[in-house]
């Protein structure tokens, strides 16, 4: 295996960037990363101080200041990591209503993606990593080994995000969540500082009617360690 090998993949949300990316993690025994996580802890530091989200430099002020810890999951109640803000643990509350209405305007700062793209850098010199995102191939690991952009219709990961939030006792309707990505998506696209888009040099792969172990596989396929 070379030394330090980074996989980087990319794509809209509910594409399957984390589950795809955390079992490629664990086959290879790789650190997995997704960096979402990140702008959700200071979306939802902001929304405890009740900041205002609009006020770009009250929260990359915010980003510098508070302490963003990513760990292994201690339990087995479907978190991929334990999230900790400021000592506390929030890993389902990053995943709040009112944390996904707002976390793509908070990404569109350009001091917080400084903030947090300097700390992913950190993580990414440990050693081997799966790193999922928005701006991983194009920004934070621009010379990652491996690079992928995962694609759905927004009708297929509405879909998706609707059967995870029912599976955590969560009532939403399809038609809110379709609504809610479609804000998402425009907003991350268009964002002026790393945008959502795929790297010149990425593998697109459409994850439309595939199931999870098809698309671990077809990324497979192009990974020689």
């Amino acid at each position: 295996m070379h030394h330090h090998v980074s996989i980087a993949i990319d794509g809209p949300a509910a594409s399957g960037k984390s589950s795809v990316g955390l079992k490629l993690a664990k086959e290879f025994g790789f650190i997995f990363l997704d960096t979402g996580i990140m702008y959700r802890a200071v979306t939802l530091a902001a929304l405890q101080k009740a900041l205002d989200i609009d006020n770009e430099l009250l929260i990359t002020h915010l980003a510098k200041e508070i302490d963003i810890e990513i760990k292994r999951p201690s339990k087995s109640d479907g978190r991929i990591n334990d999230i900790f803000l400021n000592g506390l643990d929030v890993s389902w509350q990053i995943k709040d209503a009112q944390v996904n209405d707002n976390v793509s305007q908070v990404s569109t700062y350009a001091g917080v993606r400084r903030a947090m793209t300097d700390q992913q850098k950190k993580i990414a010199e440990q050693g081997n990593i799966v790193m999922v995102g928005r701006d991983i191939g194009t920004v934070v690991l621009p010379k990652a080994n491996y690079k992928f952009f995962l694609n759905a219709s927004v009708e297929e990961r509405a879909r998706r995000r609707l059967a995870e939030e029912l599976s955590r006792g969560n009532e939403m309707q399809l038609e809110e969540i379709m609504d809610n990505l479609k804000s998402r998506d425009l907003l991350d696209s268009s964002r002026s500082v790393a945008p959502l888009v795929a790297a010149k040099d990425a593998i697109i792969i459409e994850t439309d009617q595939k199931t999870l172990d098809q698309v671990v596989d077809e990324i497979r396929g192009h990974i020689h360690l």
